[in-house]
């Protein structure tokens, strides 16, 4: 790039080439779901599933507002964050779910009004959330699954050229920058040896590492400034994760705005770039396969080789278009199509539940066909 974005959420990327993924794709199959016409099944092969969009079943006192990202619990739970406005400070964040979409509990309002990232990790004998939230409620938090808060925390100002003010809550929703110099987090990937990172996609452009007790120890990368986009340096580090795939474990960078994922060693040495997708926001990985939610509309597979399997429910080329209309007209989405997947994950049984960033919220899940 030839300036220092200041990317949001609220400014979708102007960036949607296809590029060399979309040339490599096999067609993805869009047919009636076999006994059920009104659910189709996206995919080929044996990456087929059957798409349900409105799965989750949310009590009539709460309303989605916002969607962001999901999680999965070991017992097969799923959770939800979303934005959620800052002008309802009591309303949840985080919704809770069964595998068949009934709603279990409702906890975060502490996030309301900035709700953003989601992860759950086993630790021993115990699962916890690792939450982000940016705008006005920018900061990071490990929760039990009932929402109890076990640590909350903010800008690492160890980390270097973050400005004053960044360490601390409640700030002014009216005032509220964004910039380089302050702390937007956005989502996390986990270390073996028990730390994590942190993405501040929004704001410093950085991925931060911390050890297992929360302290930061390092950070990796810095903001792209050149059309040269060099690798290591990021346009909105967005979503990350492990990838075991290969002969060693290395983490997986969506580096959004420059379309592209970026690997690192996990002591943060940049070893490959992968270009041509269009937004990629977060990944996750099952297997042999890698997953990728792009904000203009689809989900895409990569086999081992970072091949594409399939983009599913893709409705890109009508985003590219007409992204703003579409966003915010219900009436114009089409079943079996993405409009803006935001994250995507897989559970146990290899089924994926995708997040979708549209105000009205949307969480599809894509069960997959035996």
């Amino acid at each position: 790039m030839s300036r220092k974005s200041n990317v949001s959420r609220r400014t979708f990327v102007r960036q949607a080439a296809a590029g060399s993924l979309a040339a490599l794709a096999a067609p993805a199959v869009l047919t009636a779901a076999k006994g059920d016409a009104k659910k189709p099944v996206l995919g080929k092969d044996e990456h087929q599933y059957e798409c349900d969009h409105y799965w989750a079943q949310l009590p009539d006192k709460y309303t989605w507002q916002t969607t962001h990202d999901v999680a999965i619990g070991k017992d097969g739970t799923v959770y939800i964050i979303h934005e959620g406005h800052v002008e309802e400070p009591r309303h949840p964040s985080i919704f809770a779910f069964d595998p068949n979409g009934k709603f279990i509990r409702a906890f975060g309002a502490q996030f309301q009004g900035g709700g953003h990232g989601l992860e759950v990790r086993q630790e021993g004998n115990e699962e916890f959330l690792y939450v982000t939230a940016y705008q006005s409620k920018r900061s990071f938090a490990k929760l039990t699954p009932k929402g109890e808060v076990v640590w909350h925390k903010y800008a690492p100002m160890e980390a270097g050229g973050y400005a004053a003010g960044e360490t601390f809550q409640p700030r002014d929703p009216a005032n509220n920058p964004w910039g380089r110099d302050r702390f937007h987090p956005t989502n996390f990937a986990f270390h073996p040896d028990g730390g994590f990172y942190l993405a501040d996609g929004y704001g410093s452009f950085r991925i931060h590492r911390y050890d297992k007790d929360g302290k930061w120890q390092s950070s990796i990368g810095k903001p792209t400034e050149s059309d040269a986009k060099p690798d290591g340096t990021f346009n909105t580090p967005h979503g990350l994760w492990i990838d075991n795939r290969g002969a060693e474990p290395l983490l997986v960078v969506t580096d959004r705005a420059n379309a592209r994922l970026q690997w690192f060693t996990l002591d943060g040495q940049h070893k490959k770039t992968l270009e041509g997708f269009l937004l990629p926001a977060n990944a996750d990985v099952r297997g042999e396969v890698l997953l990728i939610p792009d904000l203009v509309g689809r989900v895409t597979l990569l086999n081992g080789k970072n091949e594409v399997i399939a983009h599913l429910g893709d409705d890109s080329e009508r985003m590219k278009t007409d992204k703003k209309n579409i966003r915010a007209d219900e009436k114009l989405w089409i079943d079996g199509k993405f409009v803006h997947p935001h994250d995507a994950c897989f559970d146990a049984d290899g089924n994926i539940y995708v997040a979708e960033w549209v105000a009205r919220g949307r969480i599809t899940k894509l069960s997959k066909v035996t």
